[in-house]
């Protein structure tokens, strides 16, 4: 349902960023409002760059069309001050090198490890534990949430936005060094595996999770 406290433009906006590529239709059944108001919303948004669509074959009638955020309305979600994590990546690799810039990005993991541990420390099921660190990175701009995936039945852990995008771009540590501390405050009988990477074109970063 459409939260009171936030535009529905905005509420269209963000649930396009989680759920896209999705149908007017399907925006509207989620948000709780009609699939009038959800077309003018997403027409609104494509005139000022901020969603995007593209036509798909439907069973009857006209094709479908299909929406999704694009990089634009990026500047609409956190962004963790990009430039300043830019310029300080740049300045470590000068002054310590690649091997001196990999140190320093195990010693947060190793921070972020005690501190997700501490979240997740209740939490006695993988699903469970998976939710502990959905709220956490969610709270950190991620837009994390636990899904299931259909074929497999494996649990999807999804970040539907990236907060520090602009500086993964410049140190790919960045996202290795998430892999693998997600690996281990969900325990080592997980298996953590990535399957869709933002920073290689997808709308979203997504992880296979199983036991």
């Amino acid at each position: 349902m459409l939260n009171p406290k936030i535009s529905g433009r905005a509420a269209v906006l963000d649930l396009v960023k989680r759920e896209g590529p999705i149908a007017a239709e399907a925006l509207a059944e989620k948000l709780g409002i009609t699939a009038m108001a959800v077309r003018q919303h997403l027409e609104g948004l494509e005139a000022d760059g901020l969603a995007a669509h593209e036509a798909r074959p439907a069973a009857r009638g006209r094709p479908a069309k299909y929406w999704t955020a694009t990089d634009k309305a990026a500047d609409h979600f956190p962004d963790s001050h990009a430039q300043l994590a830019t310029d300080l990546i740049g300045q470590m690799k000068k002054a310590f090198g690649d091997k001196g810039l990999d140190a320093l990005l195990k010693l947060r993991t190793l921070d972020q490890s005690h501190t997700y541990r501490e979240a997740l420390a209740k939490a006695h099921t993988l699903k469970a534990r998976l939710e502990a660190l959905a709220a956490i990175r969610s709270t950190e701009g991620y837009m994390a949430e636990v899904r299931r995936e259909p074929k497999t039945g494996a649990f999807l852990f999804v970040e539907s936005h990236c907060p520090i995008c602009a500086a993964a771009k410049l140190c790919t540590g960045l996202c290795r060094e998430e892999l693998l501390l997600f690996q281990k405050v969900l325990g080592r009988d997980v298996k953590v595996e990535r399957i869709s990477h933002i920073l290689a074109g997808a709308g979203r970063c997504a992880y296979r999770v199983s036991a």
